[in-house]
């Protein structure tokens, strides 16, 4: 009974929870109907609303356009009023933009009806009760203007018109006491319309367009009375749009001394570093392009600011340079200005670097230059006596018909005097105001130099423009410090202060414009005419710059440097090596002016046995410090510890592998070639036994020690370049020898050029001299000075053909029109009866030479002769060549001096060192009368030319060992004969003890003397008489009489 009544309870329970909850389901779905509904209504209502509004809209505008009445300016109110109100609600944005180009034009119209004041739309500005209104309303016109400047190209046609009619509402409705409505955000709109606008190569805005833009910009400044706030975001958004400055240039004239309130205001070390934060390296540079030129137009300004000036765009590009990186990887952009960079680039920026590049030139341009430098062109230089310049050769006769119309032109002016600024005086304090205003615009351009990495050169042929600014520059590093300029700069180096980096600076500046200067300056310019450095200044400086590069490397300054320092060694080591190169292809310097003499040899040589970093870098950097002498001893200790390495040299227990070759005198190279251009390079450098045979197959007589090895070497030397065998030629005038651009007519010619560079590493890897004397601008390549980026194939040119480098250089001084001269860039060659046009660039031969292309011409040309056209040969020879020559064991030696070791020294004899190494044999001694008079006739009757004919008649070589006659290998030896040759069988006791008492068997005097050069021996009859000695002999090395085996 209970558990029944139970059950039914719960039921009951149950059935009433399920009807409530039944009921709350029909009260939640009548509440979510009626709020559908409601939303329902609410939408269509609205739209019927946004339809009514839209016709209303329409209508007053096809009434407006119909021009059959008049709207007032209430009328226009309200239906501004009406369509702002659906504005951000209605979703065809086609619809807006034309009905808000209506209302624009609608407004603008109202602003020109004469003399009726209600329908002016600014009229309601005076009601009272509309004030407010109307100001809220003007402020949301003008926002919607600036939001849809933002969206629109200036490039597009229709676009433009929008952005003018855009522009004249701001310009309309604002003024400097009320325009407060593009704050913060309206900047970057203009900005993108700027940037849109300009960023391109030809600017699509035109010049009202761009003038409107600026002047609204500029409004909030003035009317805040340049705010630091403001003033930030114009520097910020305006200023730095690509060029705008160039483009506002004859628009918008600087009536608020615009120029100084950016100076002082970047001037402030926060606020730079917040800009240039904000902005990043490309809109950086931008900003510091329109500042630049902001400096060039207004040169007053600049003057008074010229601290502050500097100091700001030394700090703009000391932060680029942060980020300016020396090679491309996975972090870094390509800039056409600041090169890799590893901060975003903005590529839309691309188009105008031009422009901003050509800003960027007004910093080295000459009204900037003679600002910031007066304190330094200022100086008078002391002058006297013109000096006559080193000879050779004789000045050119066009020198005084001189053209100043370019860059380079300017540097063929000619002064009138030379300076006497040839010792540094001293007595300039360095923390004196003009000092210090002077290191900091060279600290200005050092940092351009370094961060505008692309436009480097451009910027040091800008600060070489002034022929007096680097001579001035340098009189005013002299007059540095109580003694002069070298002890302070010395110093300096020990020292970590600004003041000494500053100081740095200025040397690093002075060093790489000088260095571009006589880079670009030929010899005429630099010996004859003397172009901005005087010889002695020449003198001068290389002294200084050449203690300063030893100090730097003896001291162990350069072994820790790095940053800073090391670029400044770099700087000062390129200008000395640049000096260095020029006084070896043309002498300026007096005697040893290179020499350290307070370097002793042997502790430098000590220092390199043990490693010794120092000594390293000295022989690395600056090895013409040493005596040559003793470079050729050190040359020499490398080669034999080779030798020893490669087990070459005779020992106790091992002797060298021997390398036999059997060559027919009658095809002496081919055999030559055949045989030994197999071998490995070790066997060419070790030891090569040679035996000649006869026509007939029969060996000739002789045991080869080396000398009929010298023999062969000498006469396939003498074959390969003979200019006959068209493998080389020789130059016009001195007849100095280089590849044959016509060689290709023997058929293996590289792999023969290849076989003749090895011949000629072997005579030099053993000490052999041969007489062949090599074109200097040949040798440079083969030694690769030609990669150097300071190497110029103008300088090198003489040495090929001095007509054709004066012919060139005739052309570069032309004062005309040298489009009259009928000149393209090709260059027509006679090669074997044939005429053949070598475009020097692709479709040179139909491009005209003109006077801006005339320089390119001249090195094209240059470039063809000495590089292009013996290119292959050069190759193929090099290959050779440092197969057995390794190429670091000559970067020690000048190219004169490499031709010193491979022909000898070109000193006159030295008579008494040959005669002291000198040995005897078949009873000669020093002595008989026969070697008594043979010396005094070689001292006392031969002349210099006859003394070297006697040297070549019996070494084979008309010049002496570098090292002296004790090097000559074998040694040099005389002989006495009795019989004709083919009857000498060597000395017997008989014929040295006739010789030794001058017994003769019969009267030689109808015998000649002859020689062995393969031996260096000459053998010489015993002569009754002096006189028949001297008459033989001379005949003898006259006619070179007969090459002999002994």
């Amino acid at each position: 009974m209970f558990s029944a009544t139970q059950t039914s309870k719960s039921q009951f329970l149950d059935k009433a929870r399920l009807a409530r909850e039944e009921r709350r389901g029909h009260k939640e779905k009548e509440r979510a109907a009626t709020q559908i509904q409601a939303l329902i209504r609410r939408f269509l209502c609205r739209c019927r609303l946004q339809r009514e509004i839209r016709k209303e809209v329409d209508d007053f505008f096809a009434t407006t356009e119909s021009g059959t009445t008049k709207r007032n300016a209430l009328s226009i109110f309200k239906i501004a009023r009406k369509l702002l109100f659906i504005f951000d609600k209605d979703d065809n944005l086609c619809f807006l933009l034309q009905r808000f180009e209506k209302l624009c034009r609608t407004i603008l119209s109202s602003m020109e009806v004469e003399n009726e004041p209600k329908v002016w739309y600014v009229s309601l500005a005076l009601s009272k009760d509309l004030t407010i209104p109307w100001l809220k309303q003007i402020k949301d016109v003008l926002w919607v203007s600036c939001e849809f400047l933002k969206k629109l190209k200036p490039d597009i046609m229709q676009d433009n018109k929008l952005v003018t009619l855009y522009l004249t509402m701001l310009v309309t409705f604002t003024d400097t006491s009320t325009w407060k409505i593009i704050r913060g955000k309206g900047y970057r709109h203009f900005s993108i319309l700027l940037t849109n606008g300009l960023a391109r190569s030809r600017p699509s805005l035109s010049k009202g367009t761009l003038t409107a833009i600026f002047t609204l910009s500029l409004r909030p400044v003035v009317a805040a009375n340049f705010s630091d706030n403001l003033l930030r975001s114009f520097l910020i958004h305006i200023m730095s749009v690509p060029a705008i400055i160039s483009h506002l240039n004859t628009l918008t004239p600087d009536t608020h001394d615009l120029m100084r309130k950016f100076i002082l205001f970047v001037s402030r070390e926060e606020q730079c570093s917040d800009i240039c934060v904000c902005l990043e390296g490309s809109h950086t540079l931008c900003l510091l392009g329109n500042l630049i030129q902001l400096g060039y137009l207004n040169v007053k300004v600049l003057e008074q600011e010229a601290g502050h000036f500097v100091k700001d765009l030394t700090d703009m590009l000391s932060y680029c340079q942060r980020y300016v990186s020396q090679k491309k990887s996975n972090l870094t952009h390509w800039h056409p200005v600041l090169g890799w960079f590893s901060q975003t680039v903005h590529y839309g920026l691309n188009d105008s670097m031009p422009l901003v590049t050509k800003q960027l030139q007004c910093l080295w341009g000459v009204p900037v230059i003679c600002t910031l430098f007066c304190d330094v062109l200022s100086k008078k230089l002391e002058v006297q006596e013109p000096t006559p310049a080193p000879p050779p050769p004789q000045p050119n006769t066009l020198q005084n018909n001189l053209p100043v119309k370019n860059l380079f032109k300017r540097a063929f002016q000619k002064s009138a005097s030379v300076r006497n600024i040839l010792k540094p005086v001293g007595g300039r304090r360095v923390d004196s105001a003009e000092v210090q205003k002077v290191c900091s615009v060279c600290v200005l351009y050092q940092t351009a130099l370094t961060t505008l990495t692309q436009i480097r050169l451009q910027i040091l042929t800008g600060l070489t423009y002034l022929d007096d600014l680097l001579p001035k520059l340098w009189a005013f590093i002299c007059e540095l410090g109580p003694q002069g300029g070298l002890k302070l700069f010395l110093e300096c180096l020990n020292n970590d202060t600004d003041e000494s980096k500053q100081l740095l600076a200025m040397l690093m500046l002075f060093c790489d414009c000088s260095r571009h200067l006589i880079t670009i300056l030929d010899d005429i310019e630099v010996y004859e005419e003397q172009i901005s450095f005087k010889m002695e200044e020449l003198i001068t400086i290389s002294s200084f710059l050449n203690t300063f590069v030893y100090k730097m490397i003896w001291d162990g300054i350069l072994e820790n440097a790095n940053g800073e320092k090391l670029e400044l060694f770099h700087s000062v080591h390129g200008w000395l090596m640049v000096l260095y190169e020029r006084d070896c292809r043309r002498r300026f310097t007096p005697d040893e002016h290179w020499l350290r003499k307070d370097l002793k040899p042997s502790l430098l040589f000590q220092e390199l046995e043990k490693g010794k970093k120092r000594a390293q870098l000295l022989l690395q950097y600056i090895p013409h410090v040493i005596p040559h002498k003793n470079r050729v001893l050190l040359f020499r200790n490398i080669v034999t510890k080779e030798k020893e390495t490669l087990g070459l040299v005779e020992t106790s227990s091992a002797s060298p592998h021997v390398t036999h070759i059997t060559i027919r005198r009658s095809r002496m190279l081919e055999d030559g070639y055949d045989q030994l251009r197999r071998l490995p390079v070790n066997s060419i450098k070790g030891v090569i036994r040679v035996k000649f045979v006869n026509d007939l197959g029969v060996d000739e007589a002789g045991i080869d020690q080396d000398g009929v090895f010298k023999e062969f070497l000498e006469e396939i030397i003498k074959k390969v370049f003979n200019p006959a065998l068209n493998l080389f030629k020789t130059t016009n005038g001195n007849e100095r020898l280089y590849p044959s651009p016509t060689s290709n007519i023997h058929e293996n010619h590289l792999q023969l050029f290849e076989f003749v560079g090895k011949m000629l590493g072997k005579a030099l890897y053993e000490g052999i001299v041969v007489d062949v004397p090599f074109a200097s601008f040949f040798l440079s390549q083969v030694l690769g000075h030609h990669h150097s980026s300071f190497y110029s194939y103008i300088d090198e040119l003489p040495s090929l053909d001095s007509e054709f480098y004066k012919n060139l250089t005739s052309i570069k001084r032309y004062d005309g029109d040298v489009s009259d001269l009928g000149l393209t860039l090709s260059y027509d060659e006679d090669v074997m009866g044939q005429l053949v046009c070598h475009e020097l660039i692709p479709g040179g031969k139909t491009m005209p030479v003109t006077n801006e292309n005339k320089i390119s011409y001249i090195h094209l040309m240059a470039h063809f002769r000495m590089h292009t056209q013996i290119k292959d040969q050069t190759v193929a020879f090099i290959r050779g060549f440092r197969s057995i020559i390794n190429p670091e064991w000559l970067h020690m030696f000048s190219t004169p001096e490499v031709q010193r070791l491979i022909s000898g020294d070109n000193a006159e004899i030295d008579l008494d060192d040959l005669k002291k190494h000198t040995v005897y044999y078949g009873g000669f001694h020093s002595s008989h009368r026969v070697i008594i008079w043979l010396w005094d006739i070689l001292s006392s009757d031969f002349t210099p030319e006859e003394r070297a004919m006697f040297l070549k008649f019996v070494t084979s070589c008309s010049r002496p060992p570098l090292l002296g006659f004790a090097y000559l290998k074998p040694p040099f030896s005389i002989r006495c004969v009795e019989v004709s040759d083919d009857q000498d069988t060597g000395d017997t006791l008989g014929s040295v003890l006739r010789g030794f008492f001058t017994i003769r068997k019969k009267e030689p005097g109808g015998r000649l003397p002859t020689s062995s050069t393969c031996f260096n021996l000459l053998k010489l009859p015993n002569y009754s008489k002096k006189s028949i000695l001297r008459d033989k002999l001379r005949y003898a090395i006259s006619m070179n009489t007969g090459f002999e085996l002994s």
